[in-house]
């Protein structure tokens, strides 16, 4: 089955798209991709509704926005048989029971004629899980694809995924049950504050390449205040909100622009080396997806703290721009056939569940 998944993430630059030949349980061959970067009127929309809930100001239309510039890049995909939409995730509390992914897939099909499965992390909240982070049984499943392609050896790997929040993904490809494989969780912000300090001190959406940060010293003594944070010392399986580590931003107020951005860049970097400790084994190597791999700074940062190999996930033949998109497709095709998207080691739900809501195609 040919589906489309499409990801617009906490960094709020734009949507992916990818398609997968899948039926949610084996990959057989990676499709097309595509992006549509959010103007700067665009993001400032989506950013402005951060931390809010249904019904509350600038949600509608973060929410009509995100159906539209999804609606519009999905048309380039017309080989797709269905659309795994996540959404914007504007707000995330799974301690209240909540969680708010803006777009209805009922009005993504309307516009596209295709049908959609979407809202795949509010059964899982429901019914007493974090509801984040969705792509751990993804993950397991490009581990065995990469093993299988001679790419990766048959041992403990960890996918690390930095958005605008980290997440981390360890995974046995030896073992076929994903239930049973992967330990995941959010490590902590990650690209989010980082980006948030570039647009408002220089106006611009990100640090490229990580040149700012590379240029500053990070300050130790913030970074120490800052794993003292309570989250750090909860067990796995976490999730966070994006904006769950707000003090940031004030601890490195009084900061010039390279030392606060190199500051940002190890904080996060920290926050994944305090994570290692709560997983099964020591993993082989920690492959990195996302945009923040993309940040030289960042990734320096994390093989100095973390002792360990951190590579890009290109180095196991993945494409790690399209990673999460690429994973909403294959969580689309599991809910289809019913088969879970989340368990107790990956998101702390009591049993493993199956979310997500299928909305029919409208012609």
């Amino acid at each position: 089955m040919l589906v489309l998944g499409m990801m617009s993430g906490t960094s709020l630059d734009g949507v992916d798209a990818a398609v997968l030949d899948t039926d949610g349980q084996e990959i057989f061959a990676f499709g097309r991709t595509g992006y549509r970067a959010y103007t700067t009127g665009e993001a400032e929309v989506l950013h402005a509704s951060l931390g809010r809930w249904p019904g509350e100001a600038g949600v509608a239309e973060a929410a009509a926005l995100s159906v539209r510039t999804h609606a519009e890049l999905a048309a380039d995909f017309p080989e797709a048989e269905v659309i795994g939409y996540h959404g914007q995730t504007l707000a995330h509390d799974p301690g209240a029971g909540r969680t708010h992914q803006a777009g209805q897939g009922w009005r993504l099909a309307r516009a596209t004629g295709h049908r959609v499965v979407w809202d795949f992390r509010s059964e899982d909240v429901r019914q007493g899980g974090e509801g984040a982070p969705l792509a751990p049984f993804f993950h397991h499943a490009l581990a065995r694809w990469a093993v299988g392609q001679a790419r990766l050896e048959a041992a403990p790997v960890v996918f690390l995924n930095l958005g605008g929040v980290g997440n981390l993904t360890w995974c046995d490809p030896r073992e076929p049950d994903p239930l049973a494989a992967c330990v995941a969780f959010d490590t902590g912000p990650a690209n989010a504050p980082l980006n948030d300090l570039m647009r408002a001190r220089r106006g611009v959406p990100r640090d490229e390449g990580g040149r700012l940060a590379a240029r500053g010293t990070p300050r130790e003594p913030v970074i120490a205040e800052f794993l003292r944070h309570p989250y750090f010392a909860r067990p796995a399986p976490k999730s966070l909100d994006r904006d769950a580590f707000a003090a940031l931003g004030p601890a490195v107020a009084q900061m010039d622009d390279a030392d606060a951005a190199a500051t940002l860049a190890h904080a996060a970097a920290a926050a994944v080396a305090a994570g290692l400790g709560l997983l099964p084994s020591r993993p082989a190597v920690v492959l990195a997806c996302g945009g923040g791999r993309h940040n030289a700074a960042m990734m320096a940062a994390l093989a100095l703290r973390c002792g360990l190999p951190v590579r890009p996930v290109e180095d196991a033949g993945l494409d790690g721009d399209m990673i999460e998109a690429q994973a909403f497709a294959w969580l689309g095709a599991r809910v289809l056939r019913g088969l879970p998207t989340s368990g107790p080691r990956t998101t702390g739900v009591p049993a493993a569940v199956c979310g997500g809501r299928i909305s029919p195609a409208f012609r």
